[in-house]
C-alpha cells in the first residue's frame, strides 16, 4: 500500500496539478463589479468593466472600474476607465458599460442616468488600450432623441457585416422595450434613429445577444436589481435565427410580449438578484462561461449604502439548443475552473 501512495506522490511532485484539478468558488471578485462586460485583449488578459460605484473603501465613486484576469477566476483591480466624468449630461452615473474591440480600438458604449431619470442616454468613449484612459466621444442618443423610455444598458453586436447597438430597460409606456439600431461603419454614430427595431418588451433590461450555431440567443434581466437581500433580479432567455427577431422562449412566446422568457438563472438562499450578464466566454476545452453580478444575502451592502453586487462565474451548458446553468442558480460550492492553457 505504501509503494503505490509513494508513486502517486512522486508523480504529483514531478508533474504538478493537472489543469482539470483546478477549482474556483463564487464570488470571483468583490466587493463590487456590477453590470459586467468582458473583453479579451491582445495581451492575453481578460478585462472586465462595471458600473460606476462607491465600494465603501474611502476611494469614492469609481468612474467605471477595470479588473483583469488570465483565467476568469482570479481578478485584480487595475484602475478607473475615465479620468473625468463625461460632461454631456448634467446629472447621473455612468452605468452598464459594454466594451468591444473594433478596428484596433476599444469602444465603450455606456449609459448615463440617474434613478428614475426621464431622459437617460447612451454615450461612447474610445481608448487605444483596454486600460484606457477612455476618451469620451459624447452622446449617441437619449430617450427623447430615440423616443424610447429608459434608454440605458447598451450592447454592441456585429451581424452580417453590419454593426448594431441594442439598449432598453424597464418601462410601462407605449414605446417601452429593448430596441436595436444600426450603427455607422466605424461604430461611432447612429445614421438614422428612425430605423430602430424592437426585440423585447419593457419588463427586460441588460440585453446581451450572442450567436451559437444557427441561433442568436437573447439574455435579459427582469425585476429588481438593487434592493439588497430582497432583490429579485434574474435572467431569462429567448432565441431567434435573426437579430431582428422574433426572439422566442422555449414555449414559443415572443419576447416582445411581457411576462415571457425562459428562466436561466435566479437567486437562492445565499445570493439574491443574479443578473446583468456579460457575453459568455469559451475556454480552451470548449466550455462556455457566464460572468454576472449577484448580492450576497449575508453581506448585501457596503458602508456607503450601495448594493454590494459581487462578480460571479458559472458554467453555461447547452441542452436541445438552449442554455442552462446548473440548478438555474448561482453555484455555492467549489467547481472545476475554466481551462486556459
Amino acid at each position: 500500500m505504501i509503494r503505490p501512495l509513494l508513486s502517486l506522490l512522486i508523480s504529483f511532485l514531478l508533474t504538478g496539478p493537472r489543469p482539470g484539478d483546478k477549482e474556483y468558488k463564487n464570488p470571483v471578485f468583490e466587493p463590487i463589479l456590477a453590470d459586467p462586460t468582458v473583453v479579451k485583449a491582445d495581451d492575453g488578459w481578460f478585462y472586465a468593466y462595471g458600473t460606476q460605484d462607491d465600494w465603501g473603501d474611502g476611494n469614492g465613486s469609481r468612474l467605471i472600474p477595470i479588473v483583469r484576469s488570465k483565467d476568469l477566476v482570479h481578478w485584480d483591480y487595475v484602475k478607473e476607465a475615465f479620468v473625468a466624468k463625461p460632461a454631456w449630461k448634467e446629472k447621473g452615473g455612468i452605468w452598464a458599460p459594454d466594451v468591444v474591440k473594433v478596428n484596433g480600438k476599444y469602444l465603450m458604449y455606456y449609459a448615463y442616468s440617474t434613478w428614475g431619470d426621464v431622459n437617460p442616454g447612451v454615450g461612447l468613449a474610445i481608448a487605444d488600450s483596454p486600460t484606457g484612459p477612455f476618451m469620451d466621444q459624447g452622446k449617441l442618443f437619449n430617450s427623447a432623441d430615440v423616443e424610447v423610455p429608459n434608454s440605458i444598458d447598451p450592447f454592441y453586436l456585429e451581424a452580417d457585416g453590419k454593426k448594431y447597438v441594442f439598449w432598453g430597460s424597464f418601462s410601462d409606456k407605449p414605446t417601452q422595450g429593448t430596441y436595436g439600431v444600426e450603427l455607422s461603419a466605424d461604430g461611432k454614430s447612429v445614421p438614422d434613429l428612425s430605423r430602430k427595431f424592437k426585440v423585447a418588451a419593457g419588463d427586460f433590461e441588460a440585453v446581451m445577444i450572442q450567436k451559437k450555431g444557427e441561433y442568436y440567443y437573447f439574455f435579459g434581466s427582469k425585476e429588481s436589481c438593487c434592493e439588497f437581500e430582497n432583490s429579485k433580479y434574474h435572467i431569462r432567455v429567448g432565441r431567434s435565427k435573426s437579430i431582428f427577431g422574433p426572439f422566442l422562449d422555449q414555449e414559443g412566446k415572443d419576447l416582445k410580449e411581457r411576462g415571457t422568457g425562459t428562466i436561466l438563472l435566479h437567486g437562492n438562499d445565499q445570493y439574491a438578484g443574479p443578473g446583468h450578464n456579460a457575453r459568455w466566454v469559451t475556454d480552451d476545452a470548449g466550455n462556455d462561461w457566464l460572468l454576472y453580478h449577484a448580492i450576497s444575502k449575508a453581506q448585501p451592502r457596503v458602508s456607503t449604502g450601495a448594493n454590494r453586487r459581487v462578480l460571479m462565474l458559472d458554467k453555461l451548458t447547452w441542452k436541445n439548443g438552449w442554455p442552462e446553468i446548473s440548478n438555474a442558480e448561482p453555484s455555492l460550492e467549489n467547481r472545476p475552473a475554466p481551462l486556459f492553457k
